[in-house]
C-alpha cells in the first residue's frame, strides 16, 4: 500500500518492490485480520534480503523530491497503541539525492546477511513484522511503500526436557495424577500422556484436553491478556473408576501453532498451555493448566501433516 499525502494531494507516483527469487521462494500464508489471509515470502535469520524497486511516474509529470531511501525494518505493532510502532531493527540505504523524477526509474537494493532475531507473528493484539520500506521524501508529504516478508526462527530450547507429573484433586472427593512425556515440543511433535484416577467420589461426566495460546501485550497498567483455544477434544466420556488410566496421544502437526514467545523486546509474550478439564453431572468444571514450550526445528518447515488426535 502506498501511503500518500495529506488532504488528498497524492503524488503521481507508483512504487513496486520485488524481491530477488520471489517466485521460487516458499510462501507462508498468515492471517492479516479476522477475515483475510495473505502470503509472504519466507526468509531466515542471517539471510540476505535483496531486490529491485520500480518507480513509475504517471502521465509523464515532473515530481520533485528531497531524496529517496530504502529501509529494512523489524517492527512490533500493539493494537491498543496504534499510533506507536516499535522498530527494533532499522537499516537504511540512500537511493537518490534530492532532485526530480521525470521518467520511470529502478533501483537495486541489498541488505546483506541481515539479522532477524525474532520470528514473525500475527496475533490477537500484536503483530511482529519485517518489511522493506521505500520513502520518496517530498516537501508536502512523503510517498511511502512497504512490502512484508515472513521470518522463521530456529531457536532450540535449553538442554533438558523433563516429563511433567502433577497430582491434583479435591479433598476426599477426587484425586488424579497426570503425566506428560515432556515439557518442550517441536511444531510436528506428539504429546503423549496418561491420567490416573486415584480417588473418585464425584460423578464425572466427561473429561477434555485443550491447547490454549495466551497472548500478553504491554506492561502494567496497560497490559492486555487474550486466550485462544487452538484445539479441544474429549478424552473420556462416562464415569471413571479408581485405578483407571486414560492414555493421551495428541499430534501437533495439523494445528496452526507458533513457537513460544517470551517477553519479546519487552512488548509481548505468546505462551502455550495444556488445559485439562473434568465436568461432573452437575456441570461443575474442574481444571488444571500446565505450561509447555513449543519450538521450531528446521525440518518442521519441510513436513506437512494432517491433524490427528487419538485417545488410545
Amino acid at each position: 500500500m502506498v501511503m500518500a499525502s495529506l488532504f488528498g494531494l497524492s503524488a503521481p507516483i507508483d512504487i513496486d518492490i520485488h524481491f530477488n527469487g520471489q517466485e521460487q521462494r516458499k510462501q507462508i500464508e498468515a492471517k492479516v485480520d479476522k477475515d483475510r489471509r495473505e502470503k509472504y515470502p519466507l526468509y531466515f535469520d542471517g539471510e540476505t534480503v535483496a531486490g529491485k524497486i520500480n518507480i513509475r511516474v504517471r502521465d509523464n509529470k515532473k515530481v520533485e523530491h528531497n531524496g529517496i531511501k530504502v529501509e529494512f525494518v523489524g517492527s512490533i505493532e500493539l493494537f491498543y497503541d496504534r499510533g506507536n510502532h516499535y522498530e527494533f531493527r532499522t537499516i537504511q540505504q540512500e537511493l537518490a539525492v534530492p532532485g526530480e523524477l521525470r521518467n520511470n526509474t529502478s533501483f537495486d537494493f541489498e541488505f546483506k546477511n541481515i539479522e532477524k532475531q525474532y520470528e514473525s507473528y500475527h496475533g490477537i493484539n500484536v503483530k511482529l513484522r519485517y518489511f522493506v520500506r521505500v520513502t520518496i521524501q517530498r516537501r508536502m508529504a512523503d510517498v511511502v511503500k512497504e512490502q512484508d516478508i515472513w521470518v522463521h526462527s530456529y531457536v532450540m530450547p535449553p538442554d533438558g526436557n523433563n516429563s511433567i507429573k502433577m497430582e491434583v484433586g479435591i479433598e476426599d472427593c477426587l484425586h488424579i495424577e497426570f503425566e506428560y512425556n515432556k515439557s518442550r515440543y517441536h511444531l510436528k511433535d506428539v504429546i503423549v500422556g496418561k491420567i490416573y484416577f486415584l480417588l473418585v467420589r464425584i460423578k464425572v461426566k466427561h473429561m477434555e484436553l485443550s491447547i490454549i495460546r495466551r497472548e500478553t501485550t504491554g506492561a502494567p497498567p496497560n497490559q492486555y491478556n487474550e486466550s485462544e483455544t487452538i484445539t479441544k477434544f474429549e478424552i473420556m466420556d462416562g464415569a471413571p473408576v479408581r485405578g483407571e488410566t486414560i492414555p493421551i496421544r495428541l499430534f501437533l502437526g495439523g494445528f496452526e501453532l507458533t513457537p513460544t514467545f517470551r517477553d519479546v523486546n519487552m512488548k509481548f509474550s505468546a505462551r502455550y498451555y495444556l488445559n485439562l478439564v473434568l465436568v461432573d453431572e452437575e456441570n461443575r468444571r474442574y481444571f488444571k493448566q500446565q505450561e509447555i514450550t513449543i519450538f521450531r526445528r528446521q525440518v518442521d518447515d519441510e513436513i506437512v501433516e494432517p491433524a490427528q488426535i487419538h485417545a488410545v
